[in-house]
């Protein structure tokens, strides 16, 4: 009954995109069509996501993540936390603080040349080619919402690979984020290493300074043209973004650092930073932590 109804809701939704009419119908042309069977495929994923979130949040109930934390945005008040401050590796949620350095280093309409070197690291699109010219605008959208690694590496090569880097470091001190150290600008090295608390500071910067990062991560309708000119999808890798109270952020995943996640939630009507690290489902535990917010009288 639930997947009747289910699919019922999926098919008015679609029936809003389709054209009236015997005029409108021969009006259609092939970007239309295009542009219809790309609206379908973002809609299938997002009840694909729903209902995977909505499995994880009945199969768990208990946390599974060895740290975790909530904090109130507007006047950082832990909420909830379990071994807040203990380091642990942070896999892509580094591209945040990768994000906010290139925004502040970078213009936007800045096209950048992509090369074999800085495509070398793993986590790749076919639209990311050598030869590209890319906007640092759109490499900032590939590592936000893919979690395009080698869109990290270009933005870091155009302004010197260890310059990028310091900057990264240089800003994690300036945010006091005493326990956090970047070795890379995409996560894939295991030694990039925050605590929860440091992470809260990181989203807290860019929810006052970058909220353009935020909105990005929660976007799941980005393309680029291949070398053929054959527009290529980069599908949101975030399971949550579909949820209306998700405002943005970043997860992660190594075998070194397990499942990570550094997002804003609205909460009550509150925007709350959530961090889950070394966790086993991040879905799941982003999930019990706000049902546990949403019972709590004080938030």
């Amino acid at each position: 009954m639930k997947n009747k109804i289910f699919s019922l809701l999926l098919a008015i939704i679609l029936f809003a995109f389709l054209p009236f009419g015997s005029k409108n119908a021969q009006a259609i042309n092939q970007t239309e069509t295009e542009r219809l069977t790309q609206q379908i495929e973002i809609l299938m994923q997002q009840a694909n996501l729903l209902r995977a979130l909505i499995s994880n949040l009945q199969s768990q109930q208990e946390i599974t993540a060895l740290s975790y934390l909530a904090v109130r945005i507007s006047d950082n008040a832990v909420v909830l936390n379990k071994n807040p401050d203990q380091p642990y590796s942070i896999a892509s949620v580094t591209k945040l603080m990768t994000a906010a350095i290139a925004l502040e280093n970078i213009k936007a309409d800045q096209t950048i040349k992509l090369t074999e070197e800085m495509l070398k690291p793993l986590g790749s699109s076919p639209a990311l080619y050598p030869g590209a010219d890319v906007s640092a605008g759109n490499l900032i959208k590939a590592i936000l919402i893919q979690s395009t690694n080698d869109a990290a590496e270009a933005l870091s090569y155009f302004l010197g690979k260890e310059k990028f880097l310091n900057l990264m470091n240089q800003k994690a001190k300036q945010l006091e984020m005493t326990s956090t150290v970047f070795y890379d600008v995409s996560g894939l090295n295991p030694a990039n290493r925050s605590s929860a608390t440091d992470l809260a500071k990181l989203l807290t910067y860019i929810y006052i300074n970058h909220k353009e990062i935020l909105t990005i991560s929660k976007s799941n309708d980005f393309w680029l043209p291949d070398k053929n000119n054959k527009l290529v999808k980069f599908k949101n890798v975030d399971y949550l973004y579909p949820l209306s109270a998700f405002v943005g952020g970043k997860t992660g995943y190594l075998t070194e650092a397990k499942q990570t996640l550094a997002s804003i939630f609205n909460v009550n009507g509150k925007p709350i930073a959530i961090i889950v690290l070394y966790s086993s489902n991040y879905q799941a535990d982003a999930l019990a932590i706000i049902k546990k917010l949403n019972n709590l009288k004080s938030l």
